[in-house]
C-alpha cells in the first residue's frame, strides 16, 4: 500500500485533485464548472491567485495534466456528488469516505441534513492538514461530520469504525474515489470483504478503477500512456485494475449488485456533450465509475 507515505505527508494525490476542483470552480464554461468553491479556499493562497488567471489556469489543466484527466477529475466529482446527495436525499443513516484527502462533500451539502452521520476515513496528516486549512479559513464543520484518522499499518479498520460509532446495520453509502488503483489486490479485498460486513441490505458503493489492461501498458485507452508515466514516477503507483467486463463478477464477490457504470464515453456524453450533440472536452479512457448496492 501507499501508506508508508502518506503517513509522513500528506497524499499528492488528494493535494491535486483539490487543485483540479479549484480550478473547475473557477471555469466560465458550464461543462467545465463545478461547484466546489471550499476546494478554492483549501488551496494555497499564491496558488489560488495563479489559477484565477485563465492563461495559467489552461497550462495547469491542459499541458501538465495528462490528456483528459482534468475532464475525467470533474466528471468523477459530479458523479459521486449525485450519489452523495442521493443518499441524503434518501435519508442514508450514514456516509463512509475512504481516503477522504481533501473532500469538501460534507461543508457543501450536510448542512442540508442533520440526519445522516457523515465519517471520514484517512491518514492523521492529511486529516491534520485540511482540519488546519478549515480553521485558517474560518469553515465550519457540521456537527455530524467525524474525521477517523488512521494508521493503515497498525491500526484495525474494524475497530477504528467501531469506536467512532459507525453502525453496521445502518443504512449506509461508502465513498472509495480515486482509492482502489493505489492499493495492491490484498487490500482491495479486505476493503470490499469490510463494506460486506458493515452494510445492510440496499447500502450503496460508489467508486472508481481502472482497467487492469492499463497496468499491464496496453495503451488501448486515450491519454493512458502519459497519465500512466505520470503516476509510476510518484511515490503513489497503481497496483490495481479491474479486467474489461469483469465489473458484475468482482462485485458478487462481495454480495453487490450493479447499479451504474460509466466509462470514459458514457461520461463525455453525460457532461461533456453540447445541445448539439458535439463533444466538449475528452475524458481520459483509462477510468471507470460504478455504482453498487448491497444485496
Amino acid at each position: 500500500m501507499m501508506a508508508k507515505r502518506i503517513e509522513r505527508t500528506t497524499s499528492r494525490t488528494a493535494e491535486w485533485t483539490c487543485v483540479t476542483r479549484a480550478a473547475s470552480y473557477l471555469e466560465k464554461n458550464p461543462h467545465y464548472r463545478s461547484n466546489d468553491h471550499i476546494a478554492l479556499e483549501l488551496v494555497p493562497r499564491g496558488f489560488k491567485v495563479m489559477l484565477k488567471v485563465a492563461a495559467f489556469r489552461r497550462l495547469f489543466t491542459r499541458k501538465v495534466a495528462p490528456a483528459g484527466i482534468y475532464e475525467y477529475v470533474i466528471a468523477r466529482t459530479r458523479y459521486i456528488d449525485d450519489a452523495y446527495r442521493r443518499a441524503l436525499k434518501d435519508d442514508f443513516d450514514q456516509i463512509l469516505i475512504f481516503g477522504a484527502g481533501f473532500d469538501s462533500r460534507a461543508l457543501r451539502f450536510l448542512p442540508d441534513s442533520k440526519y445522516t452521520h457523515v465519517f471520514e476515513l484517512d491518514s492523521a496528516r492529511t486529516q491534520q492538514a485540511k482540519q488546519e486549512q478549515y480553521d485558517k479559513r474560518g469553515l465550519d464543520i457540521p456537527s455530524n461530520l467525524t474525521f477517523i484518522p488512521i494508521n493503515f499499518e497498525k491500526e484495525s479498520l474494524v475497530d477504528k469504525l467501531r469506536d467512532n460509532g459507525f453502525d453496521k446495520k445502518a443504512h449506509s453509502l461508502f465513498v472509495l474515489e480515486g482509492l482502489l488503483m493505489y492499493l495492491d489486490s490484498a487490500s482491495v479485498h479486505e476493503t470490499f470483504k469490510l463494506i460486506k460486513k458493515f452494510s445492510c441490505p440496499q447500502s450503496r458503493v460508489v467508486f472508481d478503477y481502472v482497467y487492469a489492461s492499463v497496468l499491464r501498458q496496453e495503451n488501448t485507452c486515450y491519454g493512458e500512456k502519459a497519465i500512466y508515466k505520470s503516476v509510476s514516477g510518484a511515490d503513489e503507483k497503481w497496483q490495481f485494475g479491474i479486467e474489461e467486463d469483469e465489473i458484475k463478477s468482482f462485485l458478487k464477490k462481495y454480495d453487490l449488485t450493479l447499479l451504474d457504470h460509466k466509462n470514459a464515453h458514457d461520461l463525455e456524453k453525460l457532461y461533456f456533450t453540447d445541445s448539439r450533440d458535439s463533444l466538449v472536452g475528452r475524458v481520459n479512457g483509462t477510468h471507470c465509475l460504478v455504482t453498487a448496492e448491497s444485496c
